[in-house]
């Protein structure tokens, strides 16, 4: 089975059944079949063929369902991408994926130019609006190759109608940047059966059915939303409602009115609506699950929830290289608090020594993985993909154990990746930005604790001598090169960092240190 059968066997089992909802307009199986199949004769007319690389920088919006579908009916790559990068980290990433087109939002076109100048391969930019839509028309005159989806939509309505490309199962269908410890991006390649054996693996353990309707506001670009809440949910004919900015009040009243069942967020998300004071009692007895992933789930919030809605909170893990789901507490039977649950069916999880080594119950190491969820490795990077499969087994970099109930518990990072609002940062790419101010002698990136977001980027900064330096300086200049999200939001400073043997700066120390200084 490949990704466009998803859409196809959809429209043949659930014709009339909701597949999308976005700002309360409706979308069925057979319409979304139509419009995927019509958009995908659109990116052949322009020459998009089995192979070539298509980037999707959007909101969640039904253009993202489209697009992602439609390319993978043609055979070509899909590289979703945040829409909030700045050009410049935009710019790496679709040239290593060697991206032919863009699929994307009038607001974006000017930051789209910018990163595309260093670009020969892009030739394609697509609004997802009119022509006729746009504020300012003349900025889409001058843009090479800049066409709108309705043109292709059009184009498309036209042409015979498309036979999906027929490709091995095995095929590379997305890939997806996480963030690297060598401060740029590495883009994690995922076939068909990684993604479709992934949805086969977590829909048993909640037993999705097509009455089930998922709540959307987690980013589709993100592995988390785009295999639970897309793929998982296109699968089983569930609808799904896209909501593009989120407030627990926009939540609230979405549960109320669409009758949402299924409720995947990150901890941030969760947090919010437990902060969030309603002016009335919305009715969420529709909702039978909560899924939370994306970073750890602090267990005051989980209880706090449980307590406040009746409704279970089932937390998981998964790491997008493993497409991404790994394990998720039970439905039925014990879920432990602090635990991010049991293996998927088909999922085999491992604890390892530093020597990859396996680990007995309760012993602790590095979390590792194997099976068919499992990506087929870094594009472009032959070096960092046998560094993270070697031994067989997909090397996570978190630190926990396993008890002897097999459930799967994240002790650390072996890493140094930081988790702000479900969303992953290296220190290093930071530090990299911060080395180039001209007032930087030395820096060190870490992640310090959050009620909100888990965690928030903190920056310690060596100044070089006589130079002034502000905070705030240092803040503006990471916000003109980073996403919004990267940039710390505390820079403090000192006179020196402590260095290991190694010459590394030793972060666990600097944690502990900042943690007794910084105010609760």
């Amino acid at each position: 089975m490949l990704l466009g059968d998803i859409i196809t066997q959809g429209a043949e089992r659930y014709p009339d059944h909701r597949a999308l909802v976005y700002r309360d307009q409706p979308m069925t199986y057979r319409e979304l079949d139509i419009a995927v199949r019509r958009l995908a004769a659109g990116f052949a007319s322009l020459g998009i063929r089995e192979g070539d690389r298509v980037a999707l920088l959007l909101p969640n919006c039904p253009p993202f369902v489209l697009g992602y579908y439609a390319a993978a009916m043609l055979g070509a790559v899909v590289v979703p991408s945040n829409p909030l990068l700045k050009p410049a980290e935009l710019e790496y990433i679709w040239r290593d994926a060697d991206v032919r087109l863009v699929l994307t939002v009038p607001q974006l076109l000017p930051g789209v130019e910018a990163a595309r100048k260093g670009l020969s391969g892009l030739r394609h930019v697509v609004s997802i609006l009119g022509r006729e839509e746009l504020a300012e028309p003349a900025l889409a005159d001058a843009i090479t190759g800049f066409t709108t989806l309705p043109e292709l939509m059009a184009t498309g309505a036209a042409a015979p109608p498309l036979t999906p490309v027929e490709q091995d199962e095995n095929t590379c269908a997305v890939i997806i940047y996480t963030s690297g410890t060598t401060g740029h991006p590495k883009g994690a390649m995922l076939s068909h059966r990684n993604l479709i054996r992934n949805v086969e693996q977590f829909e048993g353990v909640l037993e999705f059915t097509a009455s089930d309707c998922f709540f959307t506001a987690l980013p589709l670009f993100h592995a988390f939303a785009g295999t639970v809440c897309m793929h998982a949910a296109l699968s089983n004919g569930c609808a799904s409602i896209l909501i593009d900015n989120f407030t627990p009040a926009r939540a609230l009243e979405a549960i109320e009115k669409h009758k949402i069942t299924i409720f995947p967020a990150v901890p941030a998300l969760f947090y919010s609506l437990l902060q969030h004071s309603p002016e009335r009692d919305y009715d969420m007895s529709s909702v039978r699950v909560f899924v939370s992933g994306g970073a750890p789930l602090p267990a005051t919030t989980l209880t706090a929830l449980e307590a406040r809605y009746g409704i279970p909170v089932l937390e998981g893990d998964g790491p997008t290289e493993c497409s991404p789901a790994t394990s998720v507490n039970p439905l039925y039977g014990e879920r432990k608090v602090g635990s991010v649950g049991l293996p998927l069916p088909g999922v085999e999880i491992a604890i390892f020594d530093d020597n990859d080594h396996p680990l007995g119950p309760e012993e602790i190491g590095e979390i590792v993985v194997r099976g068919d969820n499992v990506m087929l490795g870094y594009l472009n990077q032959p070096e960092a993909t046998a560094e993270a499969m070697r031994s067989g087994w997909y090397h996570t970099g978190d630190i926990g154990k396993i008890d002897a109930d097999g459930y799967v518990y994240i002790l650390d990072r072996k890493k140094d990746m930081i988790i702000t609002a479900g969303l992953n940062v290296y220190p290093r790419e930071v530090e990299e930005v911060l080395f180039t101010h001209p007032g930087v002698a030395d820096c060190a990136v870490i992640g310090q604790p959050d009620p909100l977001r888990g965690e928030e980027v903190v920056a310690v900064v060596v100044k070089k001598p006589e130079q002034e330096v502000a905070e705030r300086e240092l803040i503006s200049y990471c916000r003109e090169r980073l996403a919004n999200y990267k940039v710390p939001r505390q820079v403090i400073f000192r006179d020196a960092l402590a260095r290991g043997g190694t010459g590394k700066v030793v972060k666990r120390l600097l944690k502990k240190e900042l943690e007794m200084a910084l105010p609760e």
